[in-house]
């Protein structure tokens, strides 16, 4: 059903003009075209809205009953179009983010400081999830795109790399380990390892590093966050696998230690819905991330935090 939108706006002229000259006029169209408009909405509803004669143009019964509702239509379209046309410009509107917590914690402010200023009426929502529910709340539409760790390609997203963080040793200053220039993932037998499990998205990596060096490819103590791993560490217990962004700020009385031969990393990228188009709003957010996160990679490890 092709509704006539251009009959309703050419009725709504004729009936508040009076006149088919001064609409078409209005409208910058011929007085031929704006019968014909008119004749399609009529047709299209079974109904006359107009009558006219050689001297006058009058509202009909319906006409009369259906103008008020024909003005609403044009003035919410006008509304509508006027209000996309100002999000299209402006980029003004809501956005969701998710991310992980550690791109949040210590990367995201900068970012979200940029586009406030440049947009300061829009809303943002940051998601702070663990590994894979990143990527799942970007899938499921929950969130209008993602910072996660790179992953095999995915037929429904696509990615853009961002940074990419070395995986180092995070242990008390008092550890036999603290004063080391790097540790080979080998030379961790015998170190009480702390881990990361449950959704995170380090743990298929520095797993399947753990079983190439021939050792348990869970540690002696296994967590689901950093905060708990970082709390367990400085407390002695054991040393923990974190990536490199993760240690910036570490509370005093812990150090961090490259994990060597080889150094490792884990891969941040942004990831989107494929085929489906960002809103203004969040486009601009997505680019200033791009261009933010990308200039902080963390360069492979030399030495000792």
């Amino acid at each position: 059903m092709k509704i006539p939108i251009d009959g309703v706006q050419a009725f709504v002229h004729v009936a508040e003009l009076g006149s088919f000259h001064r609409a078409a006029e209005h409208l910058f169209i011929t007085q031929t075209a704006l019968t014909r408009r008119i004749q399609r909405l009529e047709a299209f509803v079974g109904l006359r809205l107009l009558d006219r004669t050689t001297r006058s143009t009058t509202l009909s019964p319906m006409g009369k009953e259906f103008l008020p509702m024909a003005r609403r239509i044009i003035d919410d379209l006008v509304d509508g179009l006027d209000r996309l046309r100002t999000s299209s410009r402006l980029g003004v509107g809501d956005v969701t983010v998710a991310t992980l917590q550690s791109v949040a914690f210590r990367h995201l402010p900068s970012a979200l400081r940029t586009y406030a200023r440049a947009h300061p009426d829009n809303r943002v929502q940051v998601l702070e999830r663990s590994g894979a529910l990143v990527t799942e709340a970007v899938l499921q539409g929950h969130a209008d795109f993602g910072i996660h760790i790179q992953q095999d390609p995915h037929p429904d997203l696509t990615e853009d790399m961002l940074m990419r963080d070395p995986f180092v040793l995070v242990c008390s200053r008092s550890h036999p380990v603290a004063k080391a220039k790097g540790v080979a993932w080998s030379d961790l037998k015998g170190i009480d390892l702390i881990t990361l499990g449950g959704a995170s998205g380090n743990r298929r990596s520095v797993e399947a590093q753990l079983a190439k060096a021939g050792l348990n490819t869970r540690g002696r103590f296994v967590v689901e966050s950093t905060p708990s791993a970082i709390a367990l560490a400085r407390e002695n217990v054991g040393a923990a696998i974190l990536p490199a962004a993760m240690t910036k700020t570490l509370a005093a009385g812990l150090v961090e230690v490259p994990l060597v031969e080889p150094v490792v990393f884990r891969l941040i990228a942004l990831v989107k819905r494929k085929n489906e188009t960002l809103s203004p709003a969040a486009s601009a957010l997505y680019a200033v991330i791009r261009n933010e996160l990308s200039h902080a990679r963390t360069k492979t490890p030399a030495g000792r935090a």
